[in-house]
């Protein structure tokens, strides 16, 4: 090998070198939906204990309530579609026992992606334990019959859901303003 050879060789090493470096120093790109960004929510059906249907594992929707922008371009537009589920579910019972559900939020669907997001949601029904006291002391067996108030959670109550991962945004079509569109995972 000549020493021009070599000497060429070296360059192109150290050029290697330096275009690994600054991808390595490359800013991650600005149109990012940031993990722990804040999703309101609303509820699009009711959940209740009433009438002891509802069940752990039900899954439920919601939607967006309001739309979530990144750098002042919606990405999430209201109305998109949400999903909880119920891990929790205590009916109202004998002695002033109020009811309880107690729910996770999922996912939210944004175009073709799914987005896992969490939160919790939940409601508890009023004991009824003055009447449960006031029965045991006048009429011990009363206290039986008295019950507490059934959980509910009307359509239309509002949570808020929490971008579990962080995701890329890439531009959207050609209009005047471009809005940034969540891709599909690949």
């Amino acid at each position: 090998m000549t020493v021009r050879a070599i000497a060429a060789a070296a360059i192109l090493l150290c050029m290697a070198q330096n275009a690994s470096a600054q991808l390595a120093l490359a800013p991650a790109p600005a149109n990012v939906l940031r993990a722990g960004t804040s999703v309101p929510l609303r509820t699009v059906e009711g959940l209740t204990t009433e009438g002891k249907n509802l069940k752990v594992g039900y899954r439920f929707n919601l939607e967006t309530a309001e739309a979530v922008s990144v750098n002042g371009q919606v990405v999430i537009p209201p109305g998109s579609r949400a999903i909880g589920e119920i891990t929790s579910v205590r009916n109202k019972g004998m002695w002033g026992k109020s009811g309880g559900i107690t729910a996770r939020l999922i996912s939210l669907k944004v175009g073709d992606r799914t987005i896992r997001i969490s939160g919790t949601m939940d409601d508890k029904g009023k004991t009824g334990t003055v009447g449960v006291v006031a029965a045991a002391v006048v009429i011990p067996v009363v206290g039986f019959f008295v019950t507490g108030t059934s959980a509910n959670i009307p359509a239309g109550s509002y949570a808020t859901g929490f971008i579990e991962e962080d995701i890329p945004l890439v531009p959207g079509s050609a209009e005047a303003v471009q809005p940034l569109v969540v891709p599909p995972k690949n």
